[in-house]
């Protein structure tokens, strides 16, 4: 054995080097700072909505749990066909908010003739609802629509209390749309509105 192997045999071993504590704790505090705001934006962007009563049967049930979009709403205007949350026009302030199907847009004409919706004399085709509505449930009436308002109703129209019992829906009063159901898991998907194109609304 050689000088130089006998000396790197009993060369004593490097130091490790020392843990920056400082900078460890500090990633520690950046990251929870990071996990914070990134639910404090989550909470203001959306808002957890619970499914209770059967008035949106049978695209909704009690007992599901929805994810609803406060940011569709600031960015844009509700469409027909759409399912938002808002606060009832009769609500106090401790009821909870409703959901239903937005029907009538800021200056439309509402009819209900014959049990069937008329959006401007034109028939609205739905084929989202859970059964025909009786005559008790639908009576004839007509609704104008002021520059901010909306005319909503639930897709089970024989158990709604919706705009045929309260009138149309003011922007101001409304939270958002309903955009993802994710309880129960086996109910979870994107929430898929109803299109209506040009139908000479």
């Amino acid at each position: 054995m050689t000088t130089a192997d006998r000396a790197e045999i009993t060369a004593p071993p490097l130091p490790r080097p020392k843990l920056n504590r400082t900078g460890f704790l500090r990633e520690i505090i950046d990251t929870l700072v990071l996990i914070a705001a990134i639910y404090a934006l989550v909470n203001l962007a959306t808002v957890r909505f619970f499914v209770d009563g059967p008035s949106m049967e049978p695209t909704f049930y009690t007992g599901q749990r929805i994810i609803v979009s406060r940011v569709h709403y600031l960015l844009g205007q509700p469409q027909r066909g759409e399912i938002m949350v808002f606060d009832s026009p009769e609500a106090s302030p401790d009821d909870p908010p409703l959901i239903k199907r937005v029907i009538g847009l800021p200056g439309d004409s509402v009819q209900i003739r014959d049990q069937k919706v008329y959006i401007n004399g034109v028939e609205l085709n739905e084929p989202y609802i859970n059964e025909a509505c009786n005559s008790n449930r639908c009576r004839e009436n007509t609704w104008e629509l002021g520059p901010d308002q909306y005319f909503v109703m639930g897709d089970n129209r024989n158990h709604s209390n919706d705009s045929r019992a309260f009138g149309p829906v003011d922007r101001s009063r409304i939270i958002g749309e309903a955009v993802v159901r994710y309880w129960p898991p086996s109910d979870w998907g994107i929430i898929i509105h109803a299109r209506f194109p040009d139908e000479g609304f």
